[in-house]
């Protein structure tokens, strides 16, 4: 098994997304990149943490690869919005890709530069590429918050 860590806004929607996807054996919300041991939700909704809201997935690289993951990824959230998505505004809904190693900075930086290529989007993409740092898991209610409620989305 690999991992892999995804900030795309509000974690709830995004560990959905991957925990539904072929390949995929585990997900976990929490944060990353700050600079408070063992911080809160309350916390980092305060947004002075610098940690982001993440989803730690654990994957099969044999039934899907780390490039798939990258894309849906970006297939599910707005890139160009900085420190934000949608009605969620805070440096904790960045966008960011945590790499674990060489190999994942190298596939997320191709990947980010071919969508950036295709002209998908009409502003700059702002996803940061960054080192993983401590992953902190989020409250236990915060864990498949969505399938808890019997919701597949939060989207509006």
């Amino acid at each position: 098994m690999a991992k892999a860590t995804f900030g795309a806004g509000c974690f709830w929607g995004v560990e959905e997304t991957f925990r539904t996807t072929d390949g995929v054996t585990a997900t976990r919300v929490g944060y990353m990149g700050g600079h408070k041991d063992s911080p809160t939700y309350e916390e980092v909704c305060r947004d002075n943490t610098g940690h982001a809201e993440v989803v730690q997935v654990e994957f099969d690289p044999a039934k899907v690869d780390y490039a798939t993951l990258v894309d849906i990824f970006f297939d599910n959230h707005n890139p160009t919005e900085l420190n934000r998505q949608g009605p969620d505004v805070g440096s904790q809904y960045r966008s960011v890709i945590f790499f674990e190693d060489d190999g994942q900075k190298q596939v997320a930086g191709e990947r980010t530069e071919a969508l950036k290529a295709s002209g998908r989007f009409k502003r700059p993409i702002v996803t940061a590429i960054e080192p993983a740092q401590p992953f902190w898991d989020a409250e236990e209610y915060h864990q498949q918050y969505l399938l808890k409620r019997g919701l597949t989305s939060c989207h509006i």
